[in-house]
């Protein structure tokens, strides 16, 4: 449970959850002109759905950027998405333990999101996410973590939101 007032963090990977990618019958929607801002020449940016800007600001957490997008995603995604500049996790450079926990199935974000995180309630949005990251969080983050992954065909979709927005009042 967070200290009152903390608020859960949700660490927001973009590609995949937000910029949905890969195969889908029927092809994914791209989103009109009116609705965003100028394009900045990424092929993919048209999938984003604005209308998830709303309904990721209505979350009860604080919104992380936890993607290679870096402060880029303030620049390109917020403005899409209708949200404020986020905080963004900063990767560290590989390391030989990265690649070590890589052999070992554990994703490259998961220790550096955990060490973020410092036992703060979490939840974690990627389309990456395995069994292993999920045991590794549990025996390694003092805090509630819920590890929700996202197909990158579909992205992050309204059940996802209403699973994440459940998850987050009892964290």
């Amino acid at each position: 449970m967070n200290a009152p007032g903390r608020l859960p963090l949700l660490f927001l990977d973009v590609d995949g959850p937000l910029i949905p990618f890969g195969p889908r019958v029927g092809g994914h929607p791209v989103y009109p002109e009116g609705t965003r801002p100028a394009a900045t020449g990424h092929p993919l940016l048209d999938r984003i759905d604005p209308a998830l800007g709303p309904r990721l600001a209505a979350l009860p957490c604080e919104l992380v950027w936890a993607t290679t997008w870096a402060d880029e995603a303030n620049a390109v995604i917020a403005p899409r998405l209708g949200l404020p500049a986020l905080p963004v996790v900063a990767w560290p450079a590989p390391s030989d333990e990265d690649g070590r926990d890589v052999r070992a199935g554990l994703h490259w974000k998961t220790r550096t999101l955990v060490g973020w995180a410092a036992g703060r309630a979490f939840a974690w949005v990627d389309d990456e996410i395995t069994g292993r990251d999920r045991s590794w969080v549990a025996a390694h983050h003092d805090g509630p973590a819920l590890l929700h992954r996202v197909d990158p065909g579909v992205g992050l979709t309204g059940a996802g939101l209403r699973l994440l927005d459940d998850w987050l009042r009892t964290a």
